[in-house]
């Protein structure tokens, strides 16, 4: 019997998310998960036209799926590591359970672990002797190299690249594009702009663009 899944976020990758969920789903003999619906604290009109044109139901709001006595598992499909994080905390000790869900088109190699509430698109590529924490984002077509650790809550956004042999701590999110060169160290809650190629270590929190990356400038 499939097992009740919620996602939380009906933005764009909570419903790239569904595409996992269905993919997964379609190649399995059984399907491993009835997806009851989507939880979106602040849904707008554009995207509850989405879901409505997929079928899928709003199920209402954190505090609605808080509020439930039932315990479906779930997954965060919420961009933002730092929201992610808040968001998994408050499930986790109100006793909800996440799922990690890989897409059957999705590469997984040798001797790789992944952390619960990960999610790993089409597309994806993940080497050897790899451990990606939990709560993960691999957008489509990112790619993890060899012998390297993603910490919690990392995004890595479509056509993103981390080399090998490379420690990405907690919260990083990685722009659409960027790419890590081997043999470095991120760290948290650092962001890599789009296109972004990073040459050196990244200290925590620096917001990194261009090529080779530097800190960005602000401008107060």
């Amino acid at each position: 019997m499939a097992d009740d899944l919620i996602i939380v976020g009906a933005g764009g990758f909570g419903r790239e998310t569904v595409d996992v969920v269905e993919a997964i789903n379609a190649a399995a003999a059984v399907p491993s998960w009835h997806l009851l619906g989507l939880v979106d604290d602040a849904l707008t009109e554009s995207n509850a036209r989405r879901l409505r044109a997929r079928g899928l139901r709003h199920l209402g709001s954190l505090e609605d799926l808080l509020a439930l006595e039932a315990r479906p598992r779930y997954v965060v499909g919420i961009g933002s590591p730092l929201v992610r994080r808040r968001i998994a905390e408050r499930l986790d000790a109100a006793g909800f359970s996440a799922v990690t869900l890989t897409h059957p088109q999705a590469t997984i190699g040798s001797e790789v672990t992944i952390g619960s509430g990960t999610v790993v698109c089409a597309g994806a590529r993940v080497t050897t002797n790899i451990r990606l924490g939990k709560h993960v984002h691999l957008n489509p077509n990112a790619t993890v190299g060899h012998d390297t650790v993603l910490g919690d809550f990392v995004s890595m956004n479509p056509a993103s690249s981390v080399s090998g042999d490379c420690v990405v701590e907690d919260e990083v999110l990685i722009g659409v594009g960027g790419v890590v060169l081997n043999q470095l160290t991120v760290g948290a809650a650092a962001v890599i702009g789009g296109s972004a190629c990073v040459v050196r270590d990244v200290p925590p929190g620096a917001v990194m663009v261009g090529v080779p990356a530097r800190p960005m400038e602000v401008n107060l």
